[in-house]
């Protein structure tokens, strides 16, 4: 058994990667216990003498800010809070997404700004260390007022509420509890507005998308070196000088890349009769470079999320303030999820122009990649498939963060849509995966043709795994299995 001690210490992307072994349990420091009781016994204290409105905490929520609510009435008030607005809808939250919620929530509310109590936190963490997940929903958040539907949803259990997936089924939150001998809890103040309040969800997709797509991006050089090395390309568009007078970060590594991926290739060095190849070869550094850069950019603010709290309103302890401001409000994250989504549809969107050039019939390859073009389609399809996804990435590529839509009577008249952007670049990476796929199976084919040649010791060692996957095809058959199957060849090159 791993334990994840979450301390004051701030995390990378990298330090999560436990988190995604279901062995794996979290243990807080004596130091974030003492954080999260001072901050409560603060808010306490606070409650016995302050006798001016406290938003969310003795006044009702959004629009509802100037009704007062009785100090016998403020628990109520907080159940009230979470089984309203438990209001997701679509398709359940894959449980790494939840798991990832869950985790996420517990390290923001152990900062000690949300006045929950210790043993909110704690149920919290026997929930994750159980391997207890509420079932969420996909849809519901605006990502402003912090994802309101889907971390209800995630709460609901602590009341004894809603369903939760144990074991790899489906039970009502109250049978599980039963079995561990939790009771429901009964919220105090502020917290089913510390639950509730929160960029969890968004975070949650954030740090699963920006995963996979840095393993992505580097796949997607591999793969470009081996459609180039098909295609019979020229190494010289990777040559250190070009890029140094143009010296973007993600441009100068990328090319770096091709020319260790192209190391020892027969075929780079042979004499070539074309003088340049097209752009969606040559301009591989700049391309994928530009998507490298912008992940870096999209980390930063991940990371900075990752070791914020972000409920509301925020409590000041040492300052002796309770300030209701916006930090969750989603737009850190709704910016750097667009533009995650835009920079991942540009590495399917090369890669599915590289295939086009593949199945061209250019450069002593055969038309579709097939010996005899005409009786067979070869690999005709295959690059309508991708071509497919590719339109539909450019379409989710759309930016979510620039609409907004009022709500609650025009006092959240500002929202992110933080939620949006991060479930369907959810839908982009996996597009991609699909895209990558496919070129994969092109060049592999293409490859063949420049027999008994060889590419780079690297490449055919890439290629030789993936032969053990999907075939040579030598003759029209049924083409779906095997783009599947490079599908998940793809997957398992990088999926935690």
């Amino acid at each position: 058994m791993e334990y994840f001690h979450l301390s004051l210490k701030s995390h990378t992307l990298e330090d999560l990667l436990p988190i995604f072994n279901e062995s794996t349990k979290i243990k807080l420091s004596e130091e974030l216990f003492d954080r999260i009781k001072n901050c409560r016994d603060y808010l306490d204290n606070k409650m016995q003498n302050h006798k001016e409105p406290i938003y969310g905490i003795t006044t009702g929520f959004g629009s509802l800010c100037n009704v007062t609510v009785s100090v016998d009435e403020l628990s109520k008030l907080q159940r009230n809070l979470v089984v309203s607005h438990a209001c997701g809808v679509g398709a359940e939250v894959p449980q790494i997404i939840v798991r990832l919620m869950m985790f996420l929530k517990i390290k923001s509310l152990s900062y000690g700004y949300s006045g929950v109590r210790t043993e909110t936190v704690q149920r919290l963490v026997d929930m994750f260390n159980n391997g207890v997940y509420p079932v969420v929903y996909e849809q519901g958040s605006l990502g402003a007022s912090g994802d309101l539907a889907p971390l209800a949803n995630m709460s609901l259990p602590l009341l004894g509420l809603g369903d939760v997936n144990f074991n790899g089924k489906k039970y009502a939150a109250a049978e599980v509890n039963d079995k561990f001998g939790w009771k429901p809890l009964t919220l105090a103040s502020k917290e089913g507005l510390a639950l509730l309040n929160g960029t969890q969800f968004m975070l949650a997709y954030s740090v699963w998308n920006l995963f996979r797509a840095k393993k992505l991006s580097s796949l997607a050089d591999k793969i470009a070196a081996i459609s180039l090395d098909a295609f019979d390309g020229r190494v010289e568009p990777f040559t250190p000088g070009v890029h140094a007078i143009r010296p973007h970060k993600g441009q100068i590594d990328t090319a770096a890349a091709m020319r260790e991926l192209l190391n020892g290739s027969e075929l780079i060095k042979r004499e070539k009769a074309h003088v340049q190849d097209p752009y969606s070869f040559r301009c591989v550094p700049q391309v994928h470079g530009a998507t490298k850069d912008a992940l870096d950019y999209i980390e930063r603010a991940f990371v900075t999320e990752l070791n914020s709290a972000t409920d509301n309103p925020t409590i000041l302890p040492d300052e002796d303030m309770i300030v209701s401001a916006g930090n969750f409000h989603g737009q850190p994250l709704a910016i750097p999820l667009d533009v995650l989504s835009i920079a991942l549809a540009e590495l399917g969107s090369i890669s599915e122009r590289r295939t086009y050039q593949l199945i061209s019939g250019k450069r002593g390859l055969p038309s579709f990649l097939v010996a005899k073009p005409g009786l067979n389609s070869g690999f005709m399809i295959p690059q309508y498939a991708q071509a497919s996804v590719v339109s539909q990435n450019k379409q989710l590529a759309t930016p979510a963060c620039v609409d907004t839509i009022d709500s609650s009577q025009g006092q959240e008249d500002h929202v992110s849509m933080g939620a949006n952007a991060a479930t369907k670049c959810c839908r982009v990476v996996e597009n991609v995966e699909k895209i990558l796929a496919i070129e994969l199976m092109n060049a592999a084919q293409a490859l063949e043709f420049r027999r008994p040649q060889k590419s780079s010791p690297a490449l055919e060692e890439f290629v030789s795994r993936y032969r053990k996957i999907v075939p040579f095809i030598s003759e029209d058959e049924v083409m779906y299995t095997h783009i599947h199957n490079s599908i998940n060849f793809i997957r398992e090159q990088y999926y935690i």
